[in-house]
């Protein structure tokens, strides 16, 4: 890439002497393999990470379930870290690299935690014996290869998806709206490979153990890295133009400064610099608008800043009109990136109590085969990708003729639709689990939590199949609404906005399962989240709770939804004449942004 800060778009001579594009569709099995892999292990081990503490470290049911929301919520929160690394410094392609290093550690030591027996207590054989908790020094390796995992994910998720994108050039109307089919296909395939991760793999870690279990994904993931390092010569990369953090921080100290100034009347008269703003606005100019108009203050040209030396002004103290729309677009996200945590806090309760609940059920599929309990969330998955191919194919075509837009329906209704089918998620595992308890109480099996409860798990079914249909409309448009609406320079730390909601969302898991557990408890002994025995418990009020949270937060959002205001953006698109084949492919894609 040229000093200015463009996009490398560097062409090469093929064997006929045509000059080929960096980037585009071939470079996407390189960049799915990375993620495909990432996804396998995180998923292979986080959906049988409860089986994993309680049955080997032999955990209390409360500090394992909080162990895997802190895990999740970390790995979730180390992307912010791993999008300021990439947008300020490294790129994307080596932040990417690193960072799969970084992983590979942690998935290796915790492969050798579990299979070397001084890294995990004794086995427990005996129903009713007394297990011996993991040690210190056990439970230090867990989190020292927890932490490596989780660092090494935060520097994959948040340009992965923001990485594949930058392969289809939004400036070329050909591949415009291939950037946000991209995104469909993203999370499909990540979502084939949670399918992969909760079936085979769960399979193998119940069935023929951890060591197998954790090992083969951690070897998938190292010929993956050397996979994607192998695409290098074929990818459009984008050259780190500084931190975004500091330019939004001197924006904020220059409209401080200009605080006590009068506004100007036209906002023609606020400072632009197109040279100045070159290597953070290559794909689009963002215009003025006027919201958060105390902002634009920073943008006041006075004598003090001396604008016609040769000079570039201190940016302490004057910015451009896209340097400020920067900052009023990342405010902007806030209200609908905060509506995200509650979904993620009902979403967690798979891989922890529902978990459970399935351990307790009758999981026989045949005779001589039963579902293990961490490949209940297939059904998640496998509900999940119909919802995706359904919308992509039949349900975005239907609401064209309704709604006129390319995309069907933006991804703030997108977003509306899961979280009103999370709500009947919750709502409906309550009423499961008031089911599942009834069933162990009519065969007098309620003091026994290690027994199998005559009822099949597949009352589960309906739970996990609507948080499946509800991540695909609510994820899938939170993505989009991140990417579509950071500033141009930030879309890895746009992406990352996605992952830190999944961070909070799984840390209030953490706190409402702890408050919970500590104000619902009885003299007797009684409580909604039990630790050993949950046919005792009250686990449906618990779902309940979230439910009523959901409501409430539904309410929150389409109020957020109603008055927000979409980023105005100026795109210089490049003149293009395309095929018939080329121009049905376009009619055919797939416009999810909103451009002023």
């Amino acid at each position: 890439m040229s000093q200015n800060g463009k996009m490398e778009d560097v062409e090469k001579k093929g064997s006929h002497g045509k000059r080929r594009t960096k980037g585009g569709l071939i470079t996407m099995p390189f960049i799915f393999a990375n993620e495909v892999c990432e996804k396998l292990a995180v998923v292979g081990f986080g959906t049988n990470m409860i089986s994993y503490l309680t049955e080997q470290l032999h955990l209390p049911l409360t500090k394992a379930a909080n162990t895997i929301t802190n895990y999740n919520g970390t790995a979730s929160l180390t992307p912010l870290l791993g999008a300021f690394i990439s947008d300020a410094y490294a790129g994307r392609f080596w932040t990417i690299t690193v960072a799969s290093i970084i992983w590979q550690l942690g998935m290796t030591s915790l492969t050798l935690s579990a299979v070397l027996p001084r890294l995990r207590p004794p086995p427990c054989k005996a129903e009713h014996q007394v297990c011996q908790e993991a040690d210190g020094g056990q439970l230090a390796v867990l989190y020292v290869s927890l932490l490596l995992a989780a660092i090494g994910s935060g520097g994959i998720r948040p340009c992965v998806v923001a990485f594949g994108a930058d392969q289809f050039d939004e400036t070329n109307p050909k591949e415009k709206t291939r950037t946000w089919t991209f995104f469909n296909w993203y999370y499909f395939v990540m979502g084939a490979s949670i399918l992969v991760a909760v079936t085979v793999l769960v399979y193998i870690q119940d069935n023929v153990g951890w060591g197998w279990g954790l090992g083969v994904p951690t070897m998938a993931m190292f010929f993956s890295v050397i996979t994607f390092v192998v695409g290098y010569p074929l990818y459009r990369n984008l050259d780190p133009v500084g931190s975004p953090f500091t330019r939004l921080l001197q924006v904020c100290v220059a409209a401080f400064k200009k605080r006590h100034l009068r506004m100007v009347s036209d906002s023609n008269l606020l400072y632009q610099n197109e040279d100045l703003d070159a290597p953070i606005s290559v794909a689009g100019r963002l215009l003025h608008s006027d919201e958060l108009k105390f902002l634009d203050k920073a943008a006041i040209v006075t004598e003090e800043d001396d604008i016609k030396s040769s000079q570039a002004p201190n940016l302490w103290r004057l910015n451009t009109v896209h340097r400020v729309e920067e900052l009023k677009s990342v405010i902007r996200m806030g209200p609908i990136w905060a509506a995200g945590i509650i979904l993620i806090t009902a979403y967690a309760q798979q891989n922890t109590f529902s978990l459970q609940q399935a351990k307790t059920m009758d999981r026989r599929v045949v005779k001589s085969f039963q579902i293990p309990a961490g490949s209940m969330t297939v059904f998640t998955m496998s509900f999940m990708l119909l919802t995706i191919a359904l919308y992509d194919r039949i349900l975005i075509r239907v609401a064209r003729r309704f709604t006129g837009l390319d995309r069907g329906i933006t991804f703030l209704q997108r977003m509306w639709i899961g979280f009103v089918i999370s709500i009947l998620a919750t709502l409906v595992a309550g009423f499961m689990e008031v089911k599942r308890k009834q069933a162990a109480a009519d065969h007098g099996m309620t003091d026994s939590p290690h027994s199998t409860i005559p009822i099949s798990v597949f009352w589960l079914v309906p739970q996990y199949s609507l948080h499946g249909i509800a991540e695909a409309f609510m994820s899938i448009g939170h993505l989009e609404f991140f990417y579509d609406q950071a500033p141009e320079s930030m879309k890895s730390t746009g992406s990352a906005l996605f992952w830190t909601a999944i961070a909070i969302g799984n840390y209030v898991s953490t706190l409402l399962v702890s408050l919970v557990h500590k104000y619902s408890a009885g003299p007797d002994g009684s409580n909604w989240l039990p630790n050993d025995n949950l046919n005792k418990g009250k686990l449906e009020r618990f779902y309940w709770l979230i439910t009523v949270m959901q409501v409430v937060n539904l309410i929150y959002y389409s109020f957020c939804a109603k008055f927000f205001t979409f980023k105005p953006i100026q795109i210089q698109m490049k003149k293009f004449n395309p095929s018939e084949e080329e121009k049905e492919e376009e009619e055919e894609g797939i416009q999810l942004s909103s451009r002023v």
